[in-house]
């Protein structure tokens, strides 16, 4: 029997547009040619955030996400959701009033945004550096175990009648005119009603195949992770540095700090940003500037063991928006991908959007700023 829908890609994106598009009634089919969370979500913090994006059409997409990710937090569960919230600081003056600017823009779209003084801190983060000037807390911020929530979700579709086939490495795709009706894989032909490109950072090589552009690039980063404290680090805590280097066009090194508690005690130290295509090698470099940053911020992990460390890549989109929607360049493809950094974040609403496609029913959030021949 044919799907309705052939997904490629059972990353937390993927697996969220199985979710939704299996919930809509369609027969679906998901296809990894590596495991389940293989890519970037595997190597991801899972991270849902509201605090680092403007006013505009990413913030919208990820307050309708923060709803969808408390909603299944209650519906599937077995993901580690934490609504912890963020707490964004800045060292000096001049950055606390930028971050109050985009402050009053983020509240008129909805968020939930709070100016902290500097003498209240520490009331967020007691072992905070004394001499930062202020931040901006966010209590939408949230987290999950990104490998947990992907294996979920994809759980949960199969269970409505959703297939899953790892180690299946698509190859082409099936035309029927100007259509796409279908992959071709080592294993043989998938005949479709339409295929999701919702490979994370090899998506714009699947795109390659239906002969169109969508200019995804790998964004490497690293995190470091350290031994099993006690309760240290309440909330998802970063310098406001890191707004900007999200919104960079840089593809030199970037270093902005990012500190934040698992339930497992561990913490987890980031995030550097640069474009080296698929070069998985160790920086030592790297690594000892996230931990001074992380250092800088919470002065107590300088006597900390960091125990291991690790790479991934984010799937840059050159507009900093993620690509989602039908291709009106090949009829039958759509994506869902380009999301960067922020991709298990927005993912829920990503789903949601691809579904409504798929499904033709309205949905909630505009999906016109995502449309994939923007890229002509």
């Amino acid at each position: 029997m044919s799907a309705d829908v052939i997904i490629i890609g059972a990353g937390v994106v993927g697996a969220a547009c199985a979710w939704y598009a299996t919930r809509a009634g369609l027969r679906v089919t998901v296809l990894d040619r590596g495991p389940v969370a293989g890519g970037t979500t595997g190597a991801g913090e899972g991270n849902l955030l509201v605090s680092d994006k403007p006013q505009g059409p990413e913030l919208d997409l990820a307050l309708h996400s923060a709803a969808l990710w408390q909603a299944l937090a209650d519906e599937i569960g077995g993901f580690e959701y934490q609504g912890k919230g963020g707490l964004v600081v800045a060292h000096h003056r001049p950055s606390v009033e930028v971050l109050e600017a985009v402050a009053r823009g983020q509240r008129a779209a909805g968020a939930e945004a709070v100016i902290v003084p500097a003498d209240h801190l520490r009331t967020y983060e007691p072992h905070l550096a004394s001499d930062l000037a202020g931040g901006c807390y966010y209590s939408q911020d949230a987290q999950v175990q990104p490998m947990l929530a992907a294996a979920r979700l994809l759980a949960a579709a199969r269970a409505s009648g959703a297939r899953v086939r790892t180690g299946v490495e698509v190859t082409g795709l099936m035309r029927s005119g100007e259509r796409i009706v279908g992959v071709r894989t080592a294993a043989g032909e998938l005949p479709a009603g339409a295929v999701v490109n919702a490979a994370g950072t090899w998506a714009g090589d699947v795109a390659a195949l239906a002969g169109v552009t969508v200019p995804v690039s790998p964004r490497r980063g690293f995190i470091l992770v350290t031994e099993p404290l006690p309760p240290t680090v309440r909330h998802k805590v970063y310098a406001a540095e890191y707004v900007d280097a999200v919104a960079s066009d840089d593809a030199a090194l970037q270093i902005s700090p990012v500190v934040e508690g698992t339930e497992s005690g561990t913490i987890l130290i980031g995030s550097s940003r640069e474009r080296v295509g698929m070069d998985r090698t160790l920086a030592v470099d790297v690594l000892r500037r996230l931990a001074g940053a992380a250092v800088r911020l919470f002065p107590m992990l300088a006597g900390v063991n960091a125990i291991r460390a690790y790479c991934g890549f984010r799937p840059y989109s050159p507009d900093h928006l993620p690509v989602i929607g039908p291709d009106p360049r090949a009829p039958g493809l759509l994506h869902a991908c380009g999301h960067e950094g922020a991709g298990v974040g927005l993912a829920p609403a990503t789903g949601q959007l691809v579904a409504s496609a798929l499904s033709g029913r309205p949905g909630t959030i505009d999906p016109s700023p995502f449309r994939p021949e923007r890229f002509g």
